[in-house]
C-alpha cells in the first residue's frame, strides 16, 4: 500500500514539474533583434589622451623643512611638479615657463621657501638620454612664476646648493654636455640671486661636477666631486685624471684636491658632509671592484678610509652613485643605486630599504625630522614620514 502511494505521488510531482517547465518555455519572450553599428556614426569623434601621461624617471626632489605637506619633484622629460598635500595631488608648475623639460636638481631656500632654484638637464647618464637642459630657473613666489637665470650651455646640472641664511648665495654643480667636450663644466657661484655667475672650479673640458655638498655649520666650506666622462654612441666612458674630490674653505674662491686614501683611478663620485657632525664626510666612489665603494672621512676630508666595497651600492656606477648623510645621526647614511640602501653603522654595512620602485636617483631628508623624506626614482616621487 505504501509503495502504491509513493508511486502515485511521484507521478503527480513529475507531471507538475513538466507542466511548470512548459509554461515557462511558452512565457519566454522572443530575443530582441541584433543591431549593428555603422562606422560612419563615429567619424566625427576624435581620440584624446585621458592619462596617465608624462611619467618617467624622477632625478630631482626637494621639500620644505617647516611644511611636511609641501614637496617638489623634477622629471627627465616631464618638467617640475609640486604637491601641497604630501603627494596626494601633484600639479605641474613648469609648463609654459620652462623651455626644456629635463630637470637635473631642485633646491628650496631654507630661509625663504618661496625662493626655488631648478637646474636643468638630467644628471644620471645612461644609454638613453631624454634631453639636455637650458641652465637655471628661479622662482621667488613658490613656483608660480619662473625666470631663466642663465648658464644655458651647462646642459646637465647635478646639484644646486643654497646658502642656509642668504638665498642670494647659490652654487651650481655643472656636469656639462654628455656627448662632447665643453668649457661650461664645473662649479659656479652667484652672490646676487643668480643675476651673475662666476665659475669657481674648472678642471678640464672633459670633466664636470658630479656632486656638491655644503657644511651647514660653516657655509664657507664646500665639498665637490668632479667626473671625467663621455656618452659615446656605443658606450659610456667613465673615469680619468679629472675624477677627484675637492674642498673649499673660503666659499668657493679656492679649492684643494683631497684624495688621500682614495683609489688612484676613479670614475663617478658622490659626496655628502654630515649635518650632524661636520668632521664626517661620506663619498661613494666608482673604481676597480676591490676598491670601489663607500669611503668615509672623520677629519673633514684630510684622509679617507674604505668602509665597504659591497657591490650592491656600486653597480652601474655612471647611472647612480648618489650618497646622502643623515642630518640628525652621523652614523646613518644612504646610498642610492638600483635599490635604495641604508647604513646605520657609519657606512660599514648596507641593507636595501623597501620602497615603491627601483632605480633611485635623488633624496631629500628633512633636516629637522630625519623620518620625513622624499625619494626620486624611476617611478616618480615617494614621500615617507617613518
Amino acid at each position: 500500500m505504501r509503495q502504491l502511494f509513493f508511486l502515485v505521488f511521484l507521478f503527480i510531482s513529475c507531471g507538475s514539474l513538466f507542466a511548470q517547465k512548459a509554461k515557462k518555455s511558452s512565457d519566454t519572450k522572443p530575443s530582441a533583434p541584433v543591431t549593428t553599428m555603422n562606422i560612419d556614426d563615429f567619424k566625427g569623434l576624435k581620440w584624446r589622451n585621458i592619462g596617465p601621461f608624462r611619467g618617467g624617471r624622477s632625478n630631482a626632489v626637494s621639500g620644505v623643512p617647516a611644511n611636511d605637506q609641501l614637496y617638489y619633484t623634477g622629471y627627465t622629460g616631464g618638467g617640475l611638479w609640486k604637491t601641497e598635500d604630501a603627494g596626494i595631488n601633484w600639479v605641474n608648475i613648469s609648463d609654459g615657463q620652462f623651455n626644456t623639460s629635463s630637470v637635473g636638481d631642485i633646491a628650496v631656500s631654507e630661509s625663504n621657501p618661496n625662493i626655488i632654484y631648478v637646474g636643468m638637464g638630467e644628471h644620471a647618464i645612461r644609454g638613453v638620454m631624454t634631453s639636455y637642459g637650458d641652465g637655471i630657473y628661479k622662482s621667488t613666489d613658490g613656483g608660480k612664476t619662473w625666470k631663466n637665470m642663465g648658464l644655458q650651455k651647462t646642459r646637465h646640472i647635478s646639484d644646486v646648493v643654497i646658502h642656509p641664511s642668504n638665498p642670494d648665495i647659490v652654487y651650481i654643480a655643472a656636469q656639462g654636455p654628455a656627448h662632447g667636450a665643453s668649457e661650461e663644466r664645473g662649479i659656479y657661484k652667484s652672490a646676487d640671486g643668480g643675476q651673475t655667475w662666476k665659475k669657481v672650479l674648472f678642471v678640464d673640458p672633459d670633466s664636470g661636477a658630479s656632486s656638491l655638498s655644503m657644511d651647514y655649520h660653516n657655509p664657507l666650506i664646500l665639498y665637490a666631486a668632479t667626473w671625467e666622462h663621455r656618452r659615446l654612441p656605443w658606450q659610456v666612458r667613465s673615469g680619468g685624471k679629472g675624477c677627484n674630490i675637492w674642498k673649499s674653505s673660503d666659499a668657493g674662491e679656492t679649492w684643494q684636491k683631497i684624495n688621500e686614501g682614495l683609489p688612484k683611478q676613479m670614475g663617478k663620485i658622490g659626496v655628502s658632509v654630515s649635518r650632524a657632525n661636520p668632521e664626517r664626510v661620506y663619498a661613494i666612489v666608482e673604481a676597480e671592484k676591490s676598491v670601489a665603494g663607500l669611503y668615509r672621512s672623520d677629519n673633514a676630508g684630510k684622509s679617507w678610509s674604505l668602509m665597504t666595497n659591497n657591490q650592491l651600492i656600486t653597480a652601474r656606477s655612471w647611472y647612480y652613485m648618489e650618497v646622502f648623510a643623515d642630518p640628525v645621526n652621523a652614523d646613518i647614511v644612504y646610498v642610492l643605486n638600483a635599490p635604495m640602501t641604508k647604513s646605520i653603522d657609519g657606512g660599514k654595512t648596507f641593507a636595501p630599504v623597501r620602497v615603491g620602485h627601483g632605480d633611485t636617483h635623488d633624496l631629500w631628508i628633512n633636516p629637522t625630522d630625519n623620518r620625513n623624506m622624499i625619494l626620486g626614482d624611476d617611478g616618480g616621487g615617494e614621500i615617507t614620514f617613518n
